[in-house]
């Protein structure tokens, strides 16, 4: 697929994605991160400090909701920055996982620069995850 930039117009989607986060996930996650703290894996640490659950990791929620932005652009070297803010958790259920959905879309238009800001809405069980999630993607 070729992205035609003058063809972009604000508002318009980008695509979506599900991702199944496991408790695998996370000991993968863990692993290649080297962030092992329990409560990404430990039910009884999570509890005992006031969480619902064992919450996936907050970088692995954001490297996955960009990964929309990354495949309509088609080159991660493209996404000329990214941010987020945390909002709620993601409670990886032992059993069924947690399902974190991903919808983007294009939330402004930079003529000059050549930049798009893509508008990324992350839910889990009809929550937002991530607010204010933008990445610009440099064309």
């Amino acid at each position: 697929m070729s992205i035609k930039f003058e063809e972009l117009e604000v508002g318009q989607a980008i695509g979506s994605l599900e991702f199944l986060l496991t408790r695998d996930s996370l000991v993968r996650y863990a692993g290649a991160s080297g962030d092992f703290n329990p409560i990404h894996y430990r039910d009884d640490i999570a509890a005992a400090v006031g969480l619902p659950g064992v919450l996936a990791h907050g970088m692995l929620t954001m490297g996955a909701a960009v990964q929309v932005a990354v495949n309509w652009v088609g080159d991660s070297g493209r996404i000329a920055d990214y941010q987020v803010r945390f909002t709620k958790p993601v409670v990886v259920d032992p059993i069924e996982g947690a399902v974190l959905t991903v919808a983007g879309k294009i939330g402004a238009i930079d003529g000059e620069s050549r930049t798009v800001r893509v508008d990324l809405a992350a839910t889990f069980n009809e929550t937002a995850v991530l607010g204010k999630a933008q990445a610009v993607v440099r064309f």
